[in-house]
């Protein structure tokens, strides 16, 4: 019995470290549904100077689905971090290391870069056509590659995005010129 002591004693208190040290856990906000439009939904959470808007969508078919997370493709705006249209795909497994995922609307195509379970755009010029394609178009393809080597490719449906888009731009108070 003491021997049992002597280590489940220390063991709990190095379990209990990380809590003791991080910082208290603040109650995230709920995200509210500004709306569905088509294929797309638009939420916002938060506000103030922590007001983040967006718009997500599931794939229509996806590949390997059965052996991956949730899969997301979002477009969003954090107003107080001057971040507009930033585009974040949630790929649903571990990428392979160093990959790009490619992003085809129409004719044109997009390389993203990857970490984790995610891809974003190299920079806002990429945000900017991308984002202006997806309003536009009625299709969307994504392709990725496993950490384990597997190719996936997701289809998405456009319908709804140029709505969604404005929905995301009025509540988080984005003004667009022309």
């Amino acid at each position: 019995m003491v021997t049992f002591f002597k280590y489940a004693i220390p063991a709990l208190v190095l379990a209990m470290v990380p809590l003791l040290l991080s910082p208290p856990v603040v109650q995230a906000a709920e995200a509210k549904r500004i709306g569905k439009f088509g294929e797309w939904d638009a939420y916002t959470r938060g506000s103030g100077s922590g007001q983040f808007c967006y718009m997500v969508s599931k794939p229509k078919t996806a590949s390997l689905q059965s052996r991956r997370g949730e899969i997301f493709f979002l477009v969003w705006h954090r107003p107080e971090q001057e971040g507009f249209d930033v585009v974040q795909i949630d790929i649903g497994y571990p990428l392979k290391e160093g990959s790009e995922v490619e992003v085809r609307i129409g004719g044109d195509a997009w390389l993203l870069f990857t970490e984790g379970e995610n891809a974003w755009t190299y920079n806002q010029t990429d945000e900017k056509t991308l984002v202006a394609a997806i309003r536009k178009g009625s299709h969307m393809t994504v392709k990725g590659m496993s950490s384990r080597n597997n190719p996936t490719t997701d289809k998405y449906s456009l319908k709804g995005t140029s709505s969604a888009h404005a929905a995301i731009n009025k509540a988080c108070g984005r003004q667009l010129s022309g």
